[in-house]
C-alpha cells in the first residue's frame, strides 16, 4: 500500500516538474540577436534560420 502512494506521488511530482518546464519553455521566447545570416544557430534540413531587423528568425524551405 505504501509503496504504491510512493508510486503514486512520485509520478505527479514527475507530472508537475515536465509541465513546468514546458510552459517556461513556450511561453519565453528566445530571441538570438545576429548581423548576417552566418550568426544564426544551424538546423537540420528543411529548417533554416535568417537574420532579419538584427534577430534571427526560423523558417522551413
Amino acid at each position: 500500500m505504501r509503496k504504491d502512494m510512493a508510486r503514486i506521488s512520485l509520478f505527479v511530482y514527475a507530472l508537475i516538474i515536465f509541465f513546468s518546464l514546458f510552459f517556461v519553455l513556450t511561453n519565453g521566447e528566445l530571441e538570438i540577436r545576429c548581423v548576417s545570416d552566418a550568426d544564426c544557430p544551424l538546423f537540420p534540413l528543411p529548417l533554416h534560420n535568417r537574420c532579419i531587423d538584427d534577430v534571427c528568425h526560423l523558417f522551413t524551405s
